[in-house]
């Protein structure tokens, strides 16, 4: 991945919604701080902002910080029925309705008694409603009437109201007045300053693994980044990930205004026309052919290759080599050094042992070399073990040997959104970062010779390892290994569909259901938790698990929770033991 080119253990810019990428400026802080007060009182709680300034972000952040004592009811989906809206509300907090009566009624009845019971049990209730400006006025009615579940001392229901600008506006309609008395605490997140800008770009890096003191971006590429964005946080992300691909694309780590450039036109979609001299510099020179200076461009997987036609002089000139496609290039791997092609790899035999292509002999008589050429380099020497020269290559032995589901050609790693083992790639360095992984791996060697190698490894024991060469098992000495191990290692790990990296309560998805389902097979139960929407019973489940294998208990079920969720319901299988010798 692109991140680790740039000494970041993870992406600095993703716009996936991650809690520990909030950045805290006095605004935001001011912001938590207001939703934090709206757990504590009655009434309603508003927070409003527009479009990626950090209010999903800010949630996320609220969640894991939630007493234990709290259950909170998320209704992602405003534009529903009142009705829908309320059996929402019931299935979030556990309350039990009869499902042909969905009535209004009913439901408050429902929700009520729940309220009721969590208050005996000492617990705080919460409803925050997301998107919350696309609520009709009849639903809004509806959630203030909720604020009227009370006992004789306290609400039994607390609400928090995020939305856009737009939200404020209906809650000035004189309908709702009676409800916008109740708001007991307003919030509006703004745009960042220049100032935090810089600070947000640099407090993202650092949380990705930048070392302290470095600078990725210089400042006058963030006042560019700001001037473009806004400071909208959002639109900083989607430039910056464009910027670092960019680099990444053309093996460079310093981000100039070129690159910024580059990639503000790909994001807005607008067609540069490059300058006479610009093109004069991109074309060949007379006395070399256009071929050659193609191929002396370094090959990228891209999107779309967009060509700049130049009008001057009635003459057209194709400048591909300035396409905007390199800001999607994603090598997936490394491309192992071909061995340097001499004489002696004519021979078919050797040239079969190296992988590569022999030569035929040439049909004319070859140029005399003078003596003071150059002498020709040596051919590598050959490995001691037969290991695959190319990722994929070994990838595909990993897969075969466990019985994994990955395609049956081409890559061995599926596309993201389907069901199956899907590859990636982690730094480990450490025999017991190995271990604890705890499944099979590719692993990238160095040899003394300097070429790259891949071994699949199966099982690790303390000092010998069992590897794949050749069709079959084979056990090796750790330290053979540990000698030209990079630290790189590429494992499989199952992943349902929709599953984008993490689940959050509130979210309703298929991958929901296939975890709600899977914990059914764990415990035993014949019923799941939850349908597809995962609700307070799930998460409380999710933070069970995450207790009994000694991860971050916040409920938010994530890749490292489905790692070992995964090696439980044994869909990914784990290192086979290695017995030590005698």
């Amino acid at each position: 991945m692109y991140h680790q080119f740039f000494g970041l253990t993870e992406s600095a810019f993703a716009i996936a919604v991650n809690p520990r990428y909030l950045y805290m400026s006095e605004q935001h802080r001011e912001a938590l701080a207001h939703l934090l007060f709206g757990l504590q009182g009655g009434g309603f709680v508003q927070l409003t902002g527009e479009v990626g300034t950090g209010k999903t972000t800010i949630i996320r952040c609220l969640l894991e910080q939630l007493p234990e004592n709290t259950d909170i009811a998320l209704v992602l989906n405003p534009m529903a029925s009142v009705p829908e809206m309320l059996s929402t509300i019931c299935d979030e907090l556990g309350a039990r309705y009869i499902d042909d009566q969905h009535t209004v009624k009913t439901l408050t009845d429902a929700l009520y008694n729940q309220l009721l019971d969590n208050h005996m049990e000492g617990r705080k209730t919460v409803l925050l409603i997301d998107e919350a400006q696309s609520l009709s006025a009849e639903a809004l009615e509806q959630i203030r009437l909720l604020t009227n579940l009370e006992t004789h001392t306290e609400k039994l229901l607390n609400i928090i109201l995020v939305g856009q600008p737009e939200l404020c506006d209906l809650l000035d309609q004189p309908s709702l007045r009676q409800l916008a008395q109740r708001i007991t605490a307003r919030f509006h997140l703004r745009p960042l300053t220049q100032e935090e800008t810089a600070a947000y770009i640099r407090h993202r890096l650092q949380v990705a693994g930048l070392p302290e003191g470095k600078q990725l971006i210089p400042e006058e590429i963030e006042r560019e980044v700001h001037r473009f964005s806004g400071g909208i946080p959002r639109l900083i992300n989607i430039l910056c990930e464009r910027m670092l691909l960019g680099a990444y694309g053309q093996n460079r780590t310093d981000i100039d205004h070129t690159l910024f450039e580059q990639a503000r036109r790909e994001i807005t979609g607008e067609r540069a026309e490059p300058s006479a001299s610009s093109a004069r510099a991109s074309a060949p020179p007379p006395s070399q052919p256009a071929s050659a200076s193609r191929n002396s461009t370094p090959l990228l997987r891209s999107k779309a290759a967009r060509p700049w036609w130049l009008a001057g002089g009635g003459v057209a000139l194709l400048a591909t080599g300035l396409a905007l496609g390199w800001l999607f290039a994603a090598p997936t791997e490394p491309l192992p050094r071909q061995p340097v092609v001499t004489e002696a790899l004519a021979a078919p035999e050797l040239a079969e042992e190296l992988d590569t292509p022999a030569i035929e002999p040439a049909t004319t008589e070859p140029e005399v070399v003078e003596p003071e050429a150059a002498p020709k380099p040596k051919t590598p020497a050959l490995l001691d073990h037969n290991w695959p020269l190319r990722l994929p290559q070994a990838q595909r032995q990993l897969a075969e040997v466990f019985d994994l589901q990955v395609p049956p050609s081409g890559s061995p790693c599926t596309e993201e959104d389907e069901t199956g083992h899907h590859c990636a790639q982690a730094q480990l360095d450490t025999w017991n970062a190995l271990k604890t992984l705890d499944r099979p791996a590719v692993l990238t060697l160095v040899t003394p010779e300097r070429k790259l190698a891949y071994v699949p490894l199966l099982g690790l024991g303390d000092t010998r390892a069992l590897t794949w060469v050749d069709g079959t098992e084979q056990v090796v000495q750790w330290a053979e290994l540990a000698s030209m191990w990079s630290g790189e290692a590429h494992y499989f790990w199952f992943a349902p569909a929709d599953f984008d990296g993490s689940l959050a309560p509130g979210e309703q998805n298929s991958a929901v259901r296939w975890l709600a389902e899977r914990f059914a097979e764990l415990d035993g139960e014949s019923t799941p938790l939850t349908g597809n929407r995962y609700n307070t019973a799930l998460r409380k489940r999710v933070e069970l698990f995450q207790r009994q294998y000694d991860l971050t208990a916040d409920g938010l079920f994530g890749e490292n929770t489905l790692l070992r969720l995964s090696r439980a319901l044994e869909l990914d299988p784990g290192l086979k033991p290695v017995p030590e010798e005698r």
